[in-house]
């Protein structure tokens, strides 16, 4: 499949979500609900980190870009197979920076970008149970964040909303064409 390397170019096949942000923002909730909504395949990115990041994590260790590169290449390969084969599919990934989401862009990625105050997401994380990335690492997430550009394809929601609003948000914005999908439909 041709890259898209601005990402406004039209989608060639089924789009592929990529619910992306910092810890605890909730992109594991959303993702499954916007899979569930839209009737799609979903992933979560988390599942697909080799054994060594989750061990650092689970050290309180961030992540360097060379620990991430087999990760967003595993991540990129569900996302190109959904594309090769024509599939819709919604996959969570921190994308914290540009050129991670460079290597996920494919003509049929939009990402979902949940987007909040620290605040929330600190005490977000520290309510979650059972995950492996210690709340100790926002710091570094939140400083390792680039807000994706204009010239990205993105649909941003708001953490604080809830769930159910976050993906009525997405779920609107795809129903309309709006320009994320390079489809040109109404932009009013």
């Amino acid at each position: 499949m041709t890259r898209d390397a601005s990402g406004t170019g039209p989608v060639e096949s089924g789009p592929v979500l990529v619910v992306m942000g910092v810890s605890g923002v909730g992109k594991s909730t959303v993702g499954r609900l916007l899979a569930d909504r839209l009737g799609w395949d979903f992933a979560e990115g988390d599942d697909l980190h080799p054994d060594e990041n989750i061990a650092k994590m689970t050290a309180g260790i961030p992540l360097t870009d060379d620990d991430r590169e087999p990760w967003l290449a595993t991540v990129s390969s569900w996302i190109v197979e959904h594309a090769m084969a024509g599939i819709p599919g919604v996959i969570t990934c921190s994308a914290l920076k540009r050129r991670h989401r460079d290597v996920l862009r494919e003509r049929n990625v939009v990402f979902v970008h949940i987007a909040g105050q620290p605040a929330l997401i600190r005490r977000r994380a520290s309510e979650r149970a059972g995950h492996f990335m210690p709340e100790s690492l926002l710091a570094s997430q939140l400083a390792t964040l680039e807000i994706p550009g204009d010239d990205e394809r993105v649909i941003t929601i708001d953490a604080a909303l809830p769930r159910d609003e976050q993906v009525d948000e997405v779920a609107r914005q795809l129903a309309r064409g709006v320009d994320v999908l390079g489809r040109g439909g109404d932009e009013g």
